[in-house]
This record gives structure tokens, sequence and C-alpha cells, in this order.
């Protein structure tokens, strides 16, 4: 999964995002609001955990004026402010989800599930499509009841097509689900990852449409 982390305090932002990619994520780093708005209009998150106290544009604003462009990608605000009248502006705003710091890393870590798993219609943190099961939770992956280990972005990959099964990913949308800002992207990375779950998982996992990208089949 890709985070957003928008957050100018050093020592909170480190700790989040080391605690996130040693979970598999993979999580880009803001430390104000006017750049924060700006990668929220060009890229891709799964998630985004927002500050309120930002430099140059305040959390609430890049909320809203991101809510307003149609963006749905989900929403924790992080932030030190505990008054009811913050969460109500909070929530009001667009956010999906309120945490007062401090907050203990494993509560961050289950309401983005949270969060997820309401976003996708799904009472349990479990993924189940023609066969094949994943938990993004314990990061464990099953096709017909037996166990399949999978690397971190050989999961990555399946989770992110598996979340929309019928819809085709572009390489560049699956890149984005492997590489944060300034990561080194091998040029054939995706179709490396790609061919080894059809190899753990069977050739009809993974359909590719060529000069496309690539999806689950729906049924």
């Amino acid at each position: 999964m890709r985070v957003l982390l928008v957050e100018d305090d050093r020592m909170i932002a480190e700790a989040v995002s080391t605690a996130l990619r040693q979970d598999g994520h993979i999580v880009d780093w803001i430390r104000d609001g006017a750049s924060a708005a700006a990668a929220l209009e060009s890229s891709g998150f799964d998630m985004v955990l927002l500050d309120l106290a930002l430099p140059r544009r305040p959390g609430l604003e890049v909320l809203r004026e991101a809510r307003g462009r149609g963006s749905a990608a989900p929403v924790i605000i992080i932030t030190a402010r505990d008054d009811v009248q913050s969460r109500v502006a909070g929530l009001d705003s667009g956010a999906d989800d309120y945490l007062v710091k401090p907050f203990d890393l494993d509560e961050l870590a289950a309401r983005m599930r949270s969060v997820l798993r309401r976003g996708a219609g799904r009472g349990e943190p479990l993924i189940e499509h023609a066969g094949i099961r994943l938990n993004p939770l314990t990061h464990e992956v099953s096709r017909n009841g037996e166990p399949v280990a999978l690397s971190a972005r050989e999961f990555a990959v399946l989770e992110a097509l598996l979340l929309r099964p019928g819809a085709i990913l572009s390489r560049a949308q699956l890149e984005d689900r492997l590489y944060g800002w300034g990561g080194e992207i091998e040029s054939n990375a995706v179709e490396v990852y790609v061919h080894a779950l059809r190899r753990k998982l069977g050739s009809d996992a993974i359909r590719t449409v060529r000069g496309v990208g690539y999806c689950v089949p729906r049924t």
C-alpha cells in the first residue's frame, strides 16, 4: 500500500514511516500543506495520514480542497488537537478517521486497516477472489487453501490487483505501489513480480492486457 504522510514533526514522521515500511508499505513523507495539496493532485495514494497544523497551508484546507476535486483517497487525521470542535471539523471536512497525538503505532495500523475495510465494504480484513485469500494484517496468502509465500513487493502487486477485480492497472500504477518518491525503479520490475505471482498462484491468476496493463479476471 502506498501511504502519503503529511507531518512537519521529524521525530513523529520518522517513527511512523519506519513502522509502516516494516509492515511492507511504501511511504512518501511531506512536511507542509502546499506540497501535500500538489501531491494529492498528481499522485495516487491508498492512504493519507494528515496533520492539521502544517506550514504554508493548514491541513483542513488541504483536505477540503482534495475532497472538492473528488479525491476518494482514505484520510486519517493525525493531530495534537483533541477538542470536540476540531474532531467534528475534521470529520465533516471529509476525513475517514481522527487520531490524537501521541498515539500508539499499533493503533494507527489498526485504524488504517479499519478505514480500508470500510471503504471496500468488508467487515473482515481478508480479501478473497477466485480461490485466492489475502490477509493485509498478517501478509498471509493462500490459494485453494494452500499457503503461498510471497515477497513484500509481490504481495503489494497482488493486493493492488485484488482490491479491484477486473480493473486494469497500468505498469505505472503498479510501480506507484512498489516505489516511493526518489526510489530507483527497475525497468522490468512489474513484469518480474507478475511472472513470480503467476508461477506461485497459477498462470491464470493475472491477465495481461497488451499495451494497457494487468488485472485479475473478474470471475
